[in-house]
């Protein structure tokens, strides 16, 4: 038996490994010797520029293997390349000047068209890449065509037009603008608007993959016949009333936002997937106009969980967390039930839950002229102090904020004995509570005593003597030491 069971797991790690060597050779590999003749094989190819040491490009490759294996087959073909600047590609990545890794870029018919902004997941660069040949909208010449676009597992926008109009012309038009995100058709057959039940009509279909008896498998456009108004249409309808929500796709939704996080998988487990799901549908039809709604893998979204306080989801069971419209995070600490799911939002609606902080121990000792605020004593270190206050938001890791360190303390002692708080805060240890926000180190914000909520974002120098001058300046009562221009006040003997 025990051998028996060594043979099969011998086997499986051989199957295994041909499906991995069978994906991987569906990337081209390109050298300076047959790069041009590469990327003229194939109409549309997608070339990655990388290192074989750079960390970004090692996650990348097994989303690039599985997006070429897909695209092989597709009509009209596109092809995947990769080239190693290091080795045999050096002269290559140095003629389309590669400076950064990976570097990702179009080519058509062997020239360079553009640079690839699209995802970095498998089925994100298959729909992009797609979205880059033919044309922008797919034209269904039989009943047969339209069933088959319905039927992939993402959504589909259909225009049913029997003559031209100008719901058509714009219903185009915006498919020119959304093809690298959105899959557009339209058709005038017969056949095709008897199926559609649409003679002038858009009809925006769920994949079948994600049907739930809580929300109906199309949705039918009914406004005017303006382009702005359709887009409109399908951002409000794209992923439905609890979205799939993935790296990629994380931006489109929007906050007060509730997220469960659980084994989602499409591919291995639909059914387990969906079983969570219907679960989550359930109770969110009910509060669909207050908050929007997602599932996302656990395992693709460790960082954020990590952001909500949780090192490790155990269990099959999904696990809830929220963000207000103010970015406050908020979790479900009950275990997921139906009851508990709904007794959460309920709470979370009325205000009655205590937001989830992310932060550092209050310090013991804060007498320094720098004061430390961390996620648990930001408001009294800042908001709630009662004085003037300039606070950096810094990183351990950054060296401007290292260089910085010595200026701010030195600023701390000059101020010490003025009604003036200067204070740091590490912004990759604690969250920033709104209205602050932070997207590089260090950022510095002035918040005067009397007008907390609108505090101003410091852009002057980074010297001891430009804070100086711009807290003289700034300061709702004039200092002790110093007058509005920033110079020392003359002390009498």
């Amino acid at each position: 038996m025990q051998h028996s069971f060594v043979w099969m797991m011998a086997m499986a790690a051989v199957v295994v490994l041909t499906v991995v060597a069978a994906t991987e050779e569906d990337v081209l590999d390109l050298t300076d010797a047959d790069f041009t003749s590469g990327v003229t094989e194939t109409d549309t190819t997608l070339v990655m520029f990388y290192a074989p040491w750079c960390g970004h490009c090692k996650r990348l490759k097994p989303e690039y293997a599985k997006a070429a294996e897909l695209l092989k087959a597709n009509d009209p073909p596109i092809a995947l390349a990769k080239v190693d600047c290091t080795e045999g590609g050096k002269d290559t990545c140095g003629k389309y000047s590669v400076s950064g890794y990976p570097t990702l870029k179009i080519f058509r018919n062997g020239e360079v068209s553009q640079d690839y902004g699209g995802p970095r997941e498998a089925s994100g660069i298959v729909k992009y890449m797609r979205a880059q040949v033919g044309p922008s909208s797919k034209d269904l010449k039989s009943l047969k065509d339209f069933e088959d676009f319905i039927a992939k597992d993402e959504v589909a926008v259909v225009g049913f037009f029997e003559k031209e109009t100008d719901l058509k012309g714009s219903f185009l038009k915006l498919a020119d603008k959304l093809r690298e995100k959105v899959r557009f058709a339209h058709s005038s057959l017969p056949e095709v608007l008897k199926a559609g039940d649409q003679t002038n009509g858009i009809v925006l279909f769920r994949p079948k993959l994600m049907s739930n008896k809580f929300e109906d498998d199309k949705v039918v456009y009914s406004g005017s016949d303006d382009s702005i108004d359709i887009n409109k249409f399908i951002t409000q309808n794209f992923h439905g009333l609890v979205g799939y929500r993935t790296r990629d796709s994380a931006p489109d939704f929007k906050k007060p936002l509730v997220i469960a996080f659980y084994s989602v998988d499409y591919v291995k487990n639909p059914k387990g997937t969906n079983y969570w799901r219907n679960r989550i549908l359930k109770v969110a039809k009910e509060y669909s106009d207050e908050f929007t709604f997602a599932i996302s893998s656990k395992d693709d979204f460790t960082h954020e969980l990590n952001e909500f306080g949780l090192d490790y989801v155990k269990g099959d069971k999904p696990v809830v967390c929220a963000y207000n419209d103010v970015d406050q995070k908020f979790i479900m600490e009950k275990e997921f039930s139906v009851e508990n799911f709904q007794d959460f939002l309920s709470q979370l609606k009325n205000g009655d839950l205590d937001s989830y902080v992310k932060s550092e121990p209050i310090p013991e000792s804060n007498d320094a002229p720098v004061k430390v605020a961390v996620g648990k004593n930001f408001e009294e270190i800042v908001t709630k102090n009662g004085k003037d206050t300039l606070i950096e938001f810094y990183a351990p890791w950054c060296g401007h904020c290292k260089k910085l360190t010595p200026i701010y303390d030195e600023l701390g002692e000059k101020m010490k004995d003025e009604d003036i708080a200067i204070v740091k805060m590490d912004a990759s240890s604690n969250d920033v509570p709104p209205p602050f926000k932070v997207h590089g180190f260090p950022t510095i914000y002035w918040a005067s005593k009397d007008d907390k909520k609108n505090p101003i974002t410091y852009e002057g120098g980074r010297e001891v003597d430009d804070f100086v001058k711009y807290i003289a300046k700034q300061a709702t009562d004039e200092l002790k030491g110093y007058d509005r221009k920033g110079s020392p006040k003359k002390t009498e003997l």
